[in-house]
């Protein structure tokens, strides 16, 4: 009888995680004794009646690498220890039932499981490794903020679509002679944004690291614009905050998904400079999702199927507990305990931020 390798795709959706899929399965091939299948939407085809799973063989990630989104389907609530049950009296409540799961994945015969996903499903991993579960993460995340891997797939072709939404603000800046403001995805980590905007020549640009005063924003606005004319791109995070003031976000009022849900800074900030005095024409641009989906750049496809192959090795060599890691040049793993214990955040020394100041853009501070 094979064994049995259960994959998994959780949270956000990221471009490359189809070729994560197809690079498990085109190395479990290779082995006579292993077989892959996948759980619909995270941990929840698992934990669902009746159990909602799909064979992965060669025919099902046949040319899916080039494919966004991924072929099992994602969730970002739920999951095995907070699984939402509704109340007699109409509310919600969650519980664990991560112990039935493991008992279920023993039934199923799966002896190994590859979980992909961000900084959270990698702390479910830890906990589901720690109550006895074979498991093995792959890191993803669009905002690059793992701290034990020089980068994540989904990154670069993030990246590559803020920059080519800043390369088309510009023109249409300069066109109209206006301060245009895009935001960009980034909750705790300004990665997408900084890239985007020294790639698309952004005159400023607000990451969360760097707490901004408007006062010097509205300086370089001024100095770019004489007699009415002149233009400004402003390429902001979504967490990017004032000094002294707090990110933008609301409580999330989705069943079994109470993360914060940011938005709304790039509005914030064209009301702010108003306030300050701005007398630019502004609009702001909110790129949102668009920085998730479609096809992944070739970089990220590559990235995407080491770590699918790496995932595979580990499954087969028995070492479980560890997480999926890009070192240049080399494809590793991490324990998960270190992969989880220290967000990669950008530091205010680092060679981008010297580069963004190099070519006297504001950073807002």
């Amino acid at each position: 009888m094979k064994k049995r390798v259960l994959v998994l795709t959780g949270g956000g959706d990221c471009p490359g995680l189809n070729a994560v899929i197809r690079g498990i399965v085109k190395r479990a091939m290779q082995e006579n004794d292993w077989e892959v299948i996948g759980s619909i939407q995270s941990f929840d085809g698992i934990l669902r009646e009746p159990t909602e799973i799909m064979v992965l063989d060669e025919k099902a990630v046949a040319g899916i690498h080039f494919q966004g989104g991924t072929i099992l389907g994602t969730t970002t609530k739920g999951g095995p220890f907070a699984w939402p049950v509704k109340e007699k009296d109409g509310t919600w409540s969650s519980v664990d039932r991560s112990d039935e799961m493991i008992r279920k994945l023993q039934y199923l015969g799966v002896e190994a499981v590859i979980n992909i996903g961000g900084d959270g499903s990698q702390r479910i991993s830890q906990q589901l490794f720690e109550k006895g579960l074979n498991i093995i993460g792959v890191p993803k995340t669009i905002d690059n903020d793992l701290s034990s891997t020089d980068y994540t797939f989904g990154f670069q072709t993030a990246v590559q679509i803020a920059t080519e939404a800043v390369d088309k603000l510009v023109t249409t800046a300069a066109s109209h002679n206006r301060v245009i403001i895009l935001e960009v995805m980034g909750r705790d980590a300004g990665w997408i944004a900084l890239h985007a905007a020294i790639a698309g020549g952004a005159e400023v640009c607000l990451i969360p690291e760097i707490p901004y005063d408007i006062n010097k924003i509205l300086k370089v606005i001024n100095s770019r614009f004489k007699n009415g004319k002149g233009h400004v791109n402003i390429v902001v995070s979504e967490g990017a905050k004032p000094i002294g003031g707090q990110t933008l976000s609301q409580v999330s009022d989705e069943i079994g998904n109470p993360n914060l849900k940011l938005g709304g800074i790039a509005s914030k900030l064209l009301h702010d400079l108003k306030d300050a005095g701005c007398r630019a024409d502004m609009r702001e641009t909110v790129l949102g999702h668009l920085q998730r989906g479609g096809v992944p750049n070739a970089f990220d496809r590559i990235l995407a199927t080491q770590f699918g192959v790496k995932a595979m090795e580990l499954a087969i060599e028995g070492k479980f507990g560890e997480m999926v890691s890009y070192r240049h040049p080399e494809i590793l793993s991490v324990p998960f305990v270190d992969a989880t214990s220290r967000y990669n955040y950008v530091q205010k020394d680092s060679t981008l931020i010297r580069t963004a100041i190099g070519v006297g853009m504001c950073l807002g501070d």
